[in-house]
């Protein structure tokens, strides 16, 4: 989420649909993340399913916070709420009440502490107090959330002179930075100074609170590196490993959320002492509607695929809030509120609806309470990435541990579109039989590939068992000294490659051309390319002397991680160069390319 104070959402980078599908044979399995060092297992053992306040009381959704802004959030709202998920809901997973931002501070957003600089209920908000909320959830058989923010809060310090709660000696002063150093998302709190004793303390102060109160939740949010901020005052590492430490002590299984658009590069960090992350900015469009698609969703297709491989039990990618049961509020098409919900599925994310549970639509209701795709994401199939570049017909794909596949088919042009799931890009060829999730339809067996024609914007979703053999391919290396370098183009070291090399510096002009690509037929074969790129990054593909095809490529999320993705290339009969050119961009380095034994069917 994003406190008033917080800055702008960045624009979104405008994509388009979707559909997916499970299915069987050749793909890359992404082996899940082990549970994570003193974290119970039956804390984040799969993603985690409930419903969230941000999104209605963060709205100007007409008649949600008549008050003024955030006021929405209230006792009664919150109750309505839990009971409304534990009566419709709870049956299909959902467990989770998370109550976020403003639950200590006053309409006008004032904050309301206790002695100890802890924060406290607003009693006009919360007239019971946060305990007696967290027992009327428990009551109805769900789980309570709560939300802080990173840091001691500047109102908290009380000129440093306010005692730690069970720390003798103690004070805010000696639990920050003398200089008062700002930290989180929004600079509203001082960083905390972890070389000095104190300031365990404190944090642990604040996690007794939570448990003694019966919290089982934490979105712990404004966290770096990430939430748009970098540099020493905002990496809050330390903080993440002190509230870890510090909800151990309570000896209450608290989950431990991180918020807002973390830094991958800190990915290890939030593994070790969280159970789920933020990959991106909040979904919520700050509109008249609780979302929007260019404002919330499609940027999701881009920064998704670099997080996958770090989801896994323990710990898992979290892409928001998932708003999609209210129809007009949700500022979605059906289309789109399928999509939304299908990308989520696939990618593993937490399932936390922050629609209003009590005029959830027939629509809405069928997409959150659709068992076959919330088996997808809750059970023990791996997270899907894509196995086509980032264009505006996509297919993402995961192989499962019974064989199948999940795959899922994006159209995320402003207009109808096909698109097509080939067989070969998952490694096999021959029929499969297909099954429609979202419908619960058995479609009957088809060969070499699935094309479905899809709105704007729109999804299916599919498992696949295939019935065919494996796919026969000839593998070419980058680095081979067959092929010609142009520009910066050159050879480096890769110990994830395939050859332990690979070809980078494909930038401003770099280029890679593969100059043996024999094939027995003509035709458009789909290669499939193995390459390394920290960031999304275009390149242009050409066969021979033809015009070449731009695509963008997924990141794989850092500089030493290769993934695969496979691209239509028309082949002559013989012999024919296929070249990777970066014009005057930069392009991902890449290690090797498989090609088929047989074009497209």
């Amino acid at each position: 989420m994003r406190s008033p104070s917080s800055p702008s959402v960045l624009p979104a980078r405008g994509l388009t649909a979707a559909v997916v599908l499970t299915l069987t044979a050749g793909l890359a399995t992404a082996v899940p993340a082990t549970a994570h060092a003193g974290t119970a297992p039956a804390v984040a053992a799969k993603p985690y399913m409930g419903w969230s306040s941000w999104s209605m009381q963060s709205s100007k959704y007409p008649g949600l916070n008549p008050d003024g802004d955030y006021s929405y959030l209230t006792e009664a709202n919150v109750l309505r709420q839990a009971d409304a998920l534990a009566a419709r809901l709870k049956r299909y997973g959902y467990e989770y009440v998370n109550i976020d931002s403003g639950w200590w501070r006053d309409k006008d957003w004032k904050p309301r502490y206790d002695g100890h600089g802890l924060q406290q209920a607003d009693p006009v908000r919360f007239p019971h107090g946060m305990k007696a909320v967290a027992d009327h959830i428990h009551r109805v058989g769900l789980k309570a959330g709560i939300y802080l923010p990173v840091g001691l809060e500047k109102e908290a310090y009380g000129n440093g002179k306010v005692p730690v709660r069970d720390a003798d000696g103690c004070t805010t002063a000696d639990i920050v930075h003398d200089d008062l150093r700002t930290t989180n998302g929004w600079d509203s709190a001082y960083k905390l100074d972890f070389s000095r004793p104190c300031a365990q303390k404190y944090v642990d102060s604040q996690a007794r609170l939570l448990a003694d109160w019966g919290y089982d939740f934490l979105k712990l949010d404004g966290v770096g590196p990430g939430s748009f901020k970098s540099g020493d005052n905002y990496d809050n590492t330390a903080d993440v490993a002190a509230w870890q430490r510090a909800i151990a002590a309570t000896g209450r299984p608290i989950h431990l959320e991180l918020s807002w658009s973390l830094d991958i590069g800190h990915a290890a960090d939030w593994k070790r002492y969280s159970q789920g992350w933020r990959v991106d900015t909040d979904v919520e469009c700050y509109c008249n509607t609780l979302v929007g698609w260019e404002n919330s969703v499609d940027d999701r297709f881009t920064d998704t695929p670099g997080w996958t491989r770090h989801a896994g039990p323990g710990g898992w990618n979290d892409l928001d809030s998932l708003d999609v049961g209210n129809g007009a509020m949700d500022g979605l098409t059906k289309a789109e509120r399928q999509t939304y919900a299908t990308l989520w599925a696939i990618a593993k994310s937490p399932l936390y609806t922050g629609d209003d549970l009590t005029r959830l639509d027939d629509y809405g209701v069928r997409l959150l309470t659709n068992r076959e795709v919330i088996a997808v994401d809750q059970g023990d199939t791996p997270p899907a990435r894509p196995v086509t570049p980032s264009d505006p017909q996509q297919v993402w794909a995961a192989k499962n541990p019974n064989g199948t596949y999940t795959v899922a088919l994006f159209n995320l042009a402003d207009a109808p579109a096909a698109v097509t799931a080939d067989f070969s890009s998952l490694g096999f060829t021959g029929r499969a039989s297909v099954r429609d999730l979202w419908n619960h339809e058995d479609l009957g067996s088809r060969r070499n590939a699935i094309t479905e024609a899809l709105p704007a914007h729109g999804s299916r979703l599919f498992t696949v068992t295939p019935r065919g053999g494996a796919l026969a391919t000839t593998g070419h290396e980058a680095e081979a000294g067959a092929n010609t370098l142009g520009g910066r183009a050159s050879i480096a070291d890769c110990p994830a490659c395939s050859g332990g090399k690979k070809v980078g510096d494909l930038y401003t002009g770099g280029s890679l051309r593969f100059n043996d690509i024999v094939v027995n037929r003509p035709g458009t074969y789909l290669i499939k390319v193995a390459y390394v790129s920290g960031d999304p990054r275009p390149v242009t593909i050409a066969a021979n002397s033809g015009a070449g095809t731009r695509h963008t490529f997924p990141s794989t999320g850092d500089w030493g991680t290769v993934e695969t993705v496979s691209v239509p290339v028309t082949l002559k009969a013989g012999r024919n160069t296929v070249t990777f050119d970066s014009g005057s961009d930069y392009a991902p380095d890449i290690d090797r390319v498989d090609v088929p034994s047989s074009p497209r069917q």
